[in-house]
C-alpha cells in the first residue's frame, strides 16, 4: 500500500541505510534477486557514479551508491540541521566531512559523513523531500541498526551525548535496545497511530527503541558460525554500524543469498526473532531475522 501517512524522522532516530558498493550493477543484482526490491538509477545518464534508490511497493527501502572504497552499509541518523550536528560531532570528538546537499537543488536533503570517536562510521540525514526509510519491518525491509563494539559502555556514550540515547534493559540475541525517549510518542501522533495498542504486554520504553547495541570480539556474541572457518563480523575487535533486514524464513533467505553469491557466516537465535548473519559477493555484511517469538 502506497496511502499510509509517511513516516517521519525526528532527530537521533536511525533515519536511512545505503550500501556502498565497488560493483554498483552487481549489487543491485544480488540485493534485487535477495529482496525482491524495484531499483531506481537517480544519477543522470553520461553522469559518473551510480545511486539507486530501492523499494518494495512503492515504499523506500534504501540506496545502493557506487563507491571506490570497500563494499559496506552505511547507516544514516536524522537531524533537524546537519552542519550543527556536524559540529556537535566533531566537539564530541569525531569527525564529519562537508555536508552535502542530495538531490537537484538539494530537494532530497542534507546529508554529512561522520565517524565517531572510536573508529565507527555512521550518516547524518537532514530530510527534505526524501524523509527516510519507508518500507520497514516487513519482509525486504530494514529492521533496524546495531552498534557493534568490544566495549559497548564506551561506544555509546558518544551517541548519549550527541541524541540523548539511552541503553534498555531488554536484549535480543547478543544485542540490547537503544531508545530514544518519546519516540513512541511521536510514532503514535503520526504514522503508527495504534502503536501503543499493539505493543500491549511489550517492555516499558519499547515503543522508543530506535536501534541496538551489541558486544562483540569477546567469544559471547551470541552468535553460532555455520560455515567453518569463515569467522563472523562480530568477531571484529573495532566498532562499526551493522544492518539487519526482515526476512519471512531465516534459512530461506540464508540459502537464498548464497545461491546469489554470498556466504553464510553465522547464526543465532533469541526469544523474538532466529537471524543469519550473511555477507554479500562484495564483502559487506549484514543480517536477516525472522519474527519467531519464542525462537530461543
Amino acid at each position: 500500500m502506497t496511502d499510509q501517512t509517511p513516516r517521519s524522522y525526528p532527530q537521533g532516530v536511525p533515519s536511512w541505510i545505503e550500501a556502498r558498493q565497488p560493483d554498483p550493477e552487481a549489487a543491485r543484482a544480488f540485493y534485487g534477486g535477495m529482496f525482491g526490491w524495484d531499483l531506481e538509477e537517480r544519477v543522470p545518464p553520461g553522469a559518473p557514479g551510480s545511486y539507486s534508490i530501492a523499494s518494495i511497493g512503492g515504499l523506500d527501502v534504501g540506496a545502493i551508491a557506487s563507491s571506490d572504497d570497500p563494499a559496506t552499509w552505511t547507516t544514516y541518523i536524522a537531524v533537524d540541521d546537519a552542519d550543527a550536528v556536524a559540529a556537535r560531532v566533531v566537539e564530541l570528538g569525531g569527525t564529519a566531512a562537508a555536508p552535502q546537499d542530495a538531490g537537484p537543488g538539494g530537494s532530497a536533503g542534507r546529508g554529512v559523513d561522520c565517524v565517531d570517536p572510536r573508529g565507527a562510521a555512521f550518516g547524518l540525514w537532514q530530510a527534505r523531500d526524501r524523509p527516510g526509510a519507508q518500507h520497514i519491518n516487513s519482509p525486504g525491509g530494514w529492521v533496524f541498526s546495531d552498534l557493534r563494539s568490544p566495549e559497548p559502555e564506551r561506544a555509546i556514550a558518544f551517541y548519549e551525548r550527541l541524541f540523548g540515547w539511552q541503553v534498555s534493559d531488554v536484549h535480543e540475541g547478543p544485542s540490547a535496545m537503544i531508545r530514544l525517549p518519546g519516540y513512541g510518542d511521536h510514532l503514535a501522533r503520526t504514522s503508527d497511530p495504534d502503536i501503543r495498542t499493539r505493543q500491549v504486554g511489550a517492555p516499558e520504553g519499547f515503543a522508543d527503541v530506535i536501534g541496538a547495541l551489541a558486544r562483540t570480539g569477546d567469544g559471547d556474541d551470541g552468535v553460532s558460525g555455520t560455515v567453518a572457518g569463515s569467522g563472523t563480523a562480530a568477531d571484529a575487535l573495532h566498532d562499526d554500524w551493522h544492518v539487519s533486514f526482515s526476512v519471512a524464513d531465516r534459512d530461506e533467505a540464508a540459502a537464498r543469498a548464497e545461491r546469489l553469491g554470498g556466504r553464510l557466516l553465522g547464526t543465532w537465535e533469541g526469544f523474538w526473532t532466529r537471524a543469519a548473519e550473511l555477507q554479500d559477493p562484495q564483502g559487506a555484511t549484514f543480517r536477516v531475522t525472522q519474527f519467531a517469538p519464542s525462537a530461543g
